[in-house]
């Protein structure tokens, strides 16, 4: 179930809802209208979602622990490699 945000969306205010306060809800359920402490008017704030886990490093050494190989570009054309195993210089000779 998704955390939802509110805050208090007029001049009377609690000091529940006077900064923000959050609520887990179902997807399905109705948003809040009145603060469940003073029964002021709330609003629904969005915020950034809060990711599960982390995504994984792209450093070169966790790059080159999986397997992978990484490039750089030098020059237009002219790329060298940074980790992992493939030719040293790769050039794009038209």
């Amino acid at each position: 179930m998704p955390i939802y945000t509110y805050k208090a969306s007029g001049p009377d205010h609690c000091r529940y809802c006077m900064n923000y306060f959050e609520r887990q809800q179902k997807l399905n359920a109705a948003r809040l209208t009145q603060c469940p402490e003073c029964g002021a008017p709330v609003r629904r704030v969005i915020t950034a979602p809060t990711l599960a886990r982390p995504a994984p490093s792209l450093s070169e050494k966790n790059i080159g622990d999986k397997g992978f190989t990484q490039y750089r570009k030098l020059e237009k054309g002219v790329y060298e490699k940074t980790i992992g195993k493939g030719p040293d210089i790769i050039r794009d000779d038209e």
